[in-house]
């Protein structure tokens, strides 16, 4: 199976933003802890997603990547969620979601190519 350059930068730019995410949720106070258990499940599914998409053609491969953009449009609400409490540093966060809308972006031109 071959892929493009968006499709496979995209899994890079996934799994840049989850590892941030990732390291941000590790001092989040407690009473914002589900919000941070949250976004730990959000953000992992990302690449999780994107790269098992990249594994199946079709209609299943697909699914995979709508699933992906709807867990990074969860994964930014949760970031900023985290950031507007003063829970996450911000610039880390605004690193995060500048990846995530990236990932959209190109999962959302996968998933809706220009009809000719």
């Amino acid at each position: 199976m071959t892929h493009t350059r968006s499709q496979t930068v995209v899994l890079d730019l996934a799994l840049e933003a989850a590892s941030i995410a990732l390291k941000l949720t590790q001092r989040v106070p407690v009473t914002l802890r589900p919000v941070a258990d949250q976004l730990v499940r959000s953000a992992s599914s990302v690449p999780s997603n994107l790269a098992e998409g990249l594994g199946r053609p079709g209609r299943a491969g697909a699914n995979h990547w709508r699933i992906a953009y709807g867990s990074a449009r969860e994964a930014d609400v949760q970031l900023r969620l985290l950031a507007g409490a003063g829970a996450i540093d911000t610039r880390q966060a605004a690193t995060a979601l500048d990846l995530l809308d990236q990932v959209r972006a190109i999962a959302w031109r996968h998933l809706h190519p220009p009809t000719r």
